[in-house]
């Protein structure tokens, strides 16, 4: 099951970009809770809770309880804007929930057994198709991650999503194929000691050279001494 996180924010009474910005200036920043049914309400969180949360693995697939004047709301975060230079949050849209609404998400895939793969002991390299999967569940059934087990596969083994043990409930968006999760690719291996061995090859060759042509100029001499 997915985490659940607790804000506590506070209530906005004027909307727009105005009071968006505003909001921002007094560092908090802005946000909306909207569906079920009710009226959107503007709100404003502290950026070190929201930091917190970031910081976290699972943002948009983490269920958040938010705390206005006593109230408790169940939400899920829909949309995230921040700052297209500075990655700073500049906005937040929460989607009311119960445990019985479905939603679509992303869930991570997490990969185990990276050593138990003779593929990938022998060289081979994870090609990862997908890092998480978008599928349709209950909001009180939120998966944490999906597992995808590399034990015993070799190069050109693949993991498909019938690999991905499922909880009950949970579907995935795509069930029109066994799509790919992610394979095990051969290595790609650079001729870097055959260069190695030409390189030495030319550096002696020009070497020999050079004591060559040393060797002649010091005989040229000493017959001029003569």
């Amino acid at each position: 099951m997915a985490n659940t996180v607790t804000f506590n924010a506070e209530s906005r009474a004027q909307v727009g970009k105005g009071a968006a910005r505003a909001t921002r200036r007094d560092g908090k920043v802005p946000a909306v809770i909207y569906g079920a049914s009710k009226d959107p309400e503007t709100i404003s969180i502290s950026p070190a809770q929201l930091r917190a949360a970031l910081g976290q693995p699972g943002f948009f697939a983490t269920l958040f309880d938010i705390e206005v004047d006593g109230n408790q709301q169940q939400v899920l975060c829909r949309d995230l804007q921040v700052h297209p230079v500075t990655d700073v949050p500049m906005h937040l849209d929460f989607l009311r929930v119960t445990e019985r609404t479905r939603i679509n998400l992303e869930i991570q895939v997490t990969f185990i057994n990276e050593n138990a793969s003779p593929g990938l002991k022998g060289g081979g390299v994870l090609n990862i198709v997908r890092y998480a999967i978008e599928v349709v569940c209950r909001a009180g059934a939120i998966p944490e991650e999906f597992v995808a087990d590399l034990t015993g596969l070799d190069v050109g083994d693949s993991i498909h999503i019938s690999d991905i043990t499922l909880p009950d409930g949970v579907k995935p968006t795509i069930t029109d194929r066994d799509f790919t999760i992610a394979t095990i690719a051969a290595p790609t291996v650079a001729p870097v000691e055959e260069e190695i061995d030409q390189d030495a090859e030319g550096e002696e060759g020009e070497a020999a050279a050079n004591t060559d042509g040393e060797g002649g100029g010091e005989d040229d001499a000493g017959d001029g001494e003569e």
